[in-house]
């Protein structure tokens, strides 16, 4: 299991294939991602690699985080994320990760944060269909209809479909597939949508139901000093 990696969503486009046709994708950016910290077996009790990206102003990081990238001596970063990995599958801290560590054709998980909608009826909300256009139904076309029984059991049940709040969530999408990788960039663009809004925070694993493409880098595809 490798380390995945933290990105900015910057928006949807499509890319088209040799026969003409399009491919809708999502442009994913690796903004400057690098390893602040190993968690480990024997000091933490378990194995996972913490991965940094952006670059902060010290003014805007807690006394805690800046003592935390000076020991470990690393720029401070904006989003700090962790990723449970194997006990192989460490990375050195300070090694900057890139682009190249997912490759074409290769099934993803995308975790985002979904776009907040506010207060939302039924119909919205949970797909339902609403009541009848006309046969005595008046004023509540799009109300979710009942919500209960009688005197048995005398109240609503916890986790019933009702009206509320919509979105702003944790939501995964999984095995989305990498339609292309542009390393120079240091962009991703998978195919298809992925949760959250323009600028949003993002994070890409490889898929956990699928198993991992042959061509992919372990234990992580890493900048190299020729870049």
């Amino acid at each position: 299991m490798r380390t995945g990696l933290i990105a900015k969503k910057l928006g949807m486009s499509r890319l088209f294939k040799e026969d003409g046709t399009h491919v809708p994708v999502t442009v994913l950016h690796v903004d400057d991602v690098q390893v602040v910290d190993v968690r480990t077996q024997e000091r933490d009790g378990y194995v996972a690699v913490q991965l940094g990206m952006g670059k902060a102003k010290v003014k805007n990081v807690s006394k805690p985080n800046r003592g935390h990238f000076a020991r470990v001596k690393v720029e401070p970063k904006k989003v700090v994320r962790e990723f449970r990995v194997a006990d192989d599958a460490t990375v050195e801290v300070g090694a900057s990760l890139s682009a190249v560590h997912f490759v074409v054709g290769q099934k993803v998980d995308v975790t985002g944060t979904s776009k907040g909608k506010g207060f939302a009826g039924a119909m919205k909300r949970w797909n339902f269909a609403g009541l009848e256009a006309s046969h005595g139904v008046s004023i509540s076309h799009r109300s979710h209809g009942s919500t209960g029984n009688r005197q048995d059991p005398g109240k609503t049940f916890k986790n019933k479909k009702m009206a509320g709040h919509l979105g702003d969530e944790r939501v995964t999408t999984l095995n989305l597939e990498i339609a292309a990788v542009d390393p120079e960039k240091n962009l991703i663009m998978v195919r298809g949508s992925v949760p959250g809004a323009k600028n949003s925070v993002v994070l890409i694993r490889d898929a956990i139901k699928k198993a991992r493409h042959g061509d992919a880098p372990y234990p992580a595809g890493l900048v190299t000093a020729e870049g």
